[in-house]
């Protein structure tokens, strides 16, 4: 999956408004994609259900947000009107938006190993990923990412506070690692002087 600081995939698909869309559309905005697996499903429905109903809330903050599935444009029509969603629903029927974000592969379901659509949203703004959802719980997802939208991303704060102290930790064992081997140097260079004495010694006795 791709990480925050990395340029967008670029893509152009079919949407279920019968247009195509592609990232140079969100030139300017904050795109808000969101990669689900199947249309009419319970998860599915619920997310799409909560974005539409935040979306005026996300557009206030700057976001637009767009679902993207395998399905087709006809199903995303169908699943649209069923349920009144009113965010934009892209076609991926070969799969190549999610792999190229990293939204398909290997993932655990009942515990176990299975290959799909990994359920994750990616906020992009100026042709860069600022922000990844990776793993999406569905319930409160979209309040999370609104959070986001408003500078108020607690979880967003919290995994870089993290990722910091992990770098720190992973520098000081760096530190350590260097001095414990030039240490080990030093010590492995007196031997040998050491032993070149003791060898020199011996043979002006001998």
């Amino acid at each position: 999956m791709i990480d925050t600081g990395t340029k967008a995939p670029d893509f152009t698909l079919d949407s279920d408004d019968g247009k195509k869309r592609s990232l140079r559309d969100f030139a300017g905005k904050t795109l808000v994609l969101y990669f689900y697996p199947k249309d009419d499903t319970p998860g599915c429905t619920r997310e799409a259900q909560a974005f539409s109903a935040l979306r005026a809330a996300i557009a206030k903050a700057g976001g637009e947000v767009v679902g993207v599935s395998k399905d087709s444009v006809a199903s995303h029509c169908k699943f649209r009107d069923k349920y009144g969603l009113s965010i934009p629903l892209l076609s991926d029927p070969d799969l190549s938006l999610h792999k190229a974000f990293g939204a398909y592969g290997e993932k655990t379901m009942y515990g176990k190993k299975v290959t799909g659509v990994i359920r994750s949203t990616f906020v992009v703004r100026d042709g860069k990923v600022v922000r990844v959802f990776p793993n999406v719980k569905v319930d409160g997802h979209a309040d999370q990412v609104l959070a986001f939208l408003k500078g108020g991303d607690v979880a967003g704060a919290a995994a870089r506070v993290k990722t910091a102290a992990k770098k720190v930790v992973a520098k000081a064992a760096e530190v350590v690692a260097k001095a414990t081997a030039k240490k080990t140097a030093a010590k492995k260079a007196t031997k040998k002087t050491a032993a070149k004495k003791t060898s020199k010694a011996g043979a002006r006795r001998a």
